[in-house]
């Protein structure tokens, strides 16, 4: 297929049948010259029009059945016949249930005459149910939105600049939707074939978060019944428009035994200046698949559709949910109401029962915040947001949040993951207790995966007693896969290595600096305890900063390896580890040659990736010069 080819509904689906495409049944929608309206398609009609449905397959991905080539038509786009204030057509009570997790029950209304054609081969079909039990994978909304936020950074690469998510109103009835739009690179006609297709993606580099090309429907369905796309791209200098609409309502309203996509594209004309509708088949596929769109989309006009690309510029893509999940308790999942600059989830926030400082300082937390407040979450999503770059929530930009900051008495551990074939490789992790300790009760570690935070604040130590109460660390762990849906980590044997030596990090350091935030560190000598006891009292508990420290992490990984919990170094109430006895002296002595060799290892790869930037610097100056000489 050509990447200048117009619109079919998309049958996602496979088929090796060597047979020519369906010819249209009599019964189909006849093609149209004059303007139509959405009322021209009832939802009797709608299995009718299925003997025009085109199997999608984009180029490369081994299209079994044939589809002919035609070139594309150019039609000028009938806007000035819409009637200005266009009579909306209400929608029968929907058979859908607007919970969530009660909403999987689909029944099929009628079979596809076509699925078992005579002497073909069996045909593999995508039920609409799928759309559903796929999206259950996302048990969190904002992890679903997460995923179109991936997307969006995904398009730094070619040329974004911003993200934006706000409230949409839906025209035809008023309910509340959610819009999510970036300035991208847009997609062009068949790539938004394979964004509603299951499976297919182009993001093989490691500078992609998403790869596995099933993030933007799990997400969409999971945050509501319905999405529809709209994309403008100039690949190859020539501007496109593309329209997609994938609705659950419609597939449920129907009764198809398909999972049905109806798109449609334009093309801009230079000789008329305005954009024309682009035909792949012939007009009559065309009209069917708008006359689908403005039925089920919130748009009842192709006036409206095309208006819709106002706000896009150039190139850049809208992305609008609609028709939004309910929560057990019947009420709308996403809260737009309750902050008028964030996106909250209705009754996530829960009351915790402290006094009133503590109350404010544990409910103000990022830790607690993200649970119910997409800007608290957005905040903390990546570890570096690139440069240049908004996320845009409400009106407002997210401010990013970095919880290194929020930490007091930091330490960088170094970690060395045994993998096999990789024996350089080095994780650093950033520990220390949070501010407000031990009144802020948060716990637990950041780890992100390709800048992206999959775990935030992992509980990986039982904090009985209080230990470990308020030990923070922040890592990004490359060498371990996440799930698909990006809020947990695939339970392999690196993943439980990690949550391993997480877990002596947390203990390790609880046993040499919890007499710093009051506690009574039973490991210290009475006499050091004392005197840590009496500053306390005179400096009023005062807590005063502690230099960063580096310290070597050569704790085997390995399942056979023994625990080294409850191993800790004896540290006197100032840090300084205390003489005891001779062996102890002999291993202080060996621990401090041993961070030494590691801090200088350190600062001569550092130095040599600053010489080799420098090289770099100095290289592109030169080839910048000779760029300028030869033109």
């Amino acid at each position: 297929m050509r990447s200048g080819a117009a619109a079919e509904v998309i049958d996602l689906c496979s088929d090796d049948d060597e047979e020519s495409v369906p010819v249209a049944s009599t019964s189909a929608l006849a093609c149209r010259s004059a303007p139509f309206s959405a009322h021209d398609v009832s939802p009797c009609e709608l299995p009718d029009v299925k003997p025009l449905l085109y199997p999608l397959h984009p180029p490369g991905c081994g299209a079994l059945v044939p589809v002919k080539d035609e070139e594309p038509v150019p039609v000028p786009v009938p806007l000035a016949a819409e009637p200005s204030e266009p009579t909306r057509a209400l929608l029968p009570p929907p058979r859908l249930c607007r919970q969530f997790w009660k909403s999987g029950e689909y029944t099929v209304a009628r079979r596809n005459p076509d699925a078992d054609a005579p002497g073909g081969r069996n045909r593999l079909r995508i039920n609409p149910k799928f759309l559903h039990s796929n999206a259950t994978s996302h048990k969190w909304a904002f992890g679903a939105i997460a995923e179109l936020l991936d997307n969006a950074i995904d398009e730094v690469n070619n040329g974004a600049t911003f993200v934006r998510v706000n409230k949409f109103t839906n025209p035809r009835d008023g309910s509340p939707s959610l819009l999510i739009q970036d300035d991208g690179g847009g997609m062009d006609p068949e790539a938004l074939r394979c964004c509603m297709s299951f499976g297919f993606s182009d993001k093989q580099s490691d500078a992609f978060i998403g790869q596995y090309g099933n993030g933007f429907k799990t997400s969409t369905m999971r945050l509501g019944a319905d999405v529809i796309v709209l994309t403008q791209n100039q690949k190859n200098w020539t501007p496109t428009r593309s329209i997609g609409l994938l609705s659950y309502t419609f597939l449920m309203e129907t009764g198809c035994d398909d999972v049905l996509v109806p798109t449609v594209d334009y093309q801009y004309d230079l000789t008329t200046a305005s954009y024309t509708q682009l035909l792949r088949h012939n007009q009559k596929l065309f009209s069917s698949n708008l006359a689908i769109l403005l039925k089920w989309s919130p748009f009842a006009t192709e006036a409206e559709l095309i208006k819709q690309f106002d706000d896009i510029g150039d190139h850049g893509t809208k992305i609008i949910v609609f028709n939004l999940w309910f929560n057990d308790d019947g009420d709308m999942e996403l809260d737009f109401n309750s902050d008028k600059k964030d996106v909250l989830i209705t009754g996530a926030q829960k009351k915790v029962k402290a006094s009133k400082r503590e109350k404010a300082e544990m409910q103000n937390y990022v830790a607690n915040r993200l649970r119910y407040s997409l800007r608290a979450y957005a905040s903390i999503l990546y570890l570096r947001v690139p440069d240049n770059f908004r996320i845009i929530l409400r009106g407002r930009d997210v401010d990013s949040h970095n919880v290194v900051n929020d930490l007091m008495y930091r330490e960088c551990v170094l970690y060395k993951p045994q993998i096999a074939g990789l024996t350089e490789l080095s994780i650093i992790t950033t520990i220390g207790f949070v501010k407000g300790a031990p009144d802020t009760d948060v716990q637990g570690f950041n780890v992100y995966h390709k800048n992206r935070l999959i775990t935030p604040f992992w509980k990986v130590a039982n904090n009985s007693y209080g230990k470990g109460r308020g030990v923070v660390g922040i890592l990004e762990a490359n060498f371990i896969k996440p799930t698909h849906d990006k809020q947990d980590f695939e339970k392999s044997v690196l993943y439980q290595r990690l949550e391993t030596r997480l877990k002596e990090m947390t203990y390790e350091y609880w046993g040499l600096h919890c007499h710093r935030l009051g506690y009574d560190n039973k490991s210290l000598p009475k006499a050091s305890r004392a005197l840590s006891r009496a500053k306390r009292t005179d400096a009023g508990n005062y807590l005063t900063s502690a230099p960063e420290q580096l310290l070597s992490a050569d704790v085997s990984t390995s399942s056979s390896a023994q625990s080294n919990i409850g191993l800790k170094r004896n540290f006197d109430a100032l840090g300084a580890i205390t003489d005891i006895n001779n062996d102890q002296i002999k291993h202080r002595e060996v621990i401090q040659r041993r961070r030494f060799n590691e801090h200088k290892t350190l600062k001569l790869e550092n130095d040599r990736l600053r010489h080799e930037c420098l090289q770099y610097e100095e290289s592109e100056k030169q080839l910048a010069m000779k760029q300028v000489h030869l033109y």
